[in-house]
């Protein structure tokens, strides 16, 4: 990556976005020093410019920004780095750092719900005990052939709908199916990003003209 670090004064600007709901997370400085121990350690660290030193996030609160990738802009004077959050980003225990404390939480597109949902699956999946009355917990407990059924009935439930006509009805059956789907998933040890990659190839297929639907 060729960063111009000297364009802007030594410090350059680096957005956090959660790189699977798509969030903005926060807004940081990186200096070349703070740059290359986020590059080897795989945590995000910045130049405090308060504290005037190298700031891991997470290092007091334990809610480190795991690193997934890392892209400069075209100008190479202001980074992007796409990561998985440990907890909270902000100090004020938002998920985010640009909320407001009027507001619930940030506008975001369904597909990063479903992440966000898909999160909680599989902790319920890895902690089952976290929450005696969790019902995705319970759905786990009993195993696939129960998360499968359900996985029918809400399909047929939505199909139901969708041929009578209801939409109401089937806005409910579908937000069913997805999070039973997500269940399922999460149970045979696939993801999200695994069926868009799916997706993605057989996208790339049909615009490369190799077969048409």
């Amino acid at each position: 990556m060729n960063l111009d670090f000297d364009k802007m004064g030594g410090l350059l600007p680096a957005v956090v976005q959660d790189a699977d709901t798509g969030q903005v997370l926060m807004l940081g400085y990186v200096n070349e020093e703070a740059w290359q121990k986020t590059r080897q350690e795989g945590r995000v660290t910045f130049f405090s410019r308060s504290k005037n030193r190298l700031w891991t996030k997470g290092e007091t609160s334990g809610n480190y920004l795991t690193v997934v990738s890392l892209h400069e802009d075209c100008d190479g004077d202001a980074l992007l780095i796409r990561a998985r959050p440990d907890g909270p980003t902000c100090h004020r225990g938002t998920v985010s750092c640009f909320e407001q404390p009027a507001q619930t939480s940030l506008p975001t597109a369904p597909v990063g719900f479903l992440a966000e949902l898909e999160r909680l699956v599989q902790r319920r999946r890895d902690f089952p005990d976290e929450d005696p009355k969790s019902y995705t917990a319970s759905l786990f407990r009993k195993g696939m052939p129960k998360i499968a059924q359900k996985v029918g009935e809400e399909a047929v439930e939505t199909v139901i709908d969708a041929v009578g006509g209801n939409t109401e009805g089937l806005k409910g059956e579908a937000a069913d199916l997805l999070y039973h789907l997500l269940v399922l998933l999460a149970g045979s040890g696939l993801t999200l990003e695994d069926i868009v990659s799916v997706l993605r190839q057989r996208h790339s297929t049909i615009a490369a003209g190799v077969r048409r639907e």
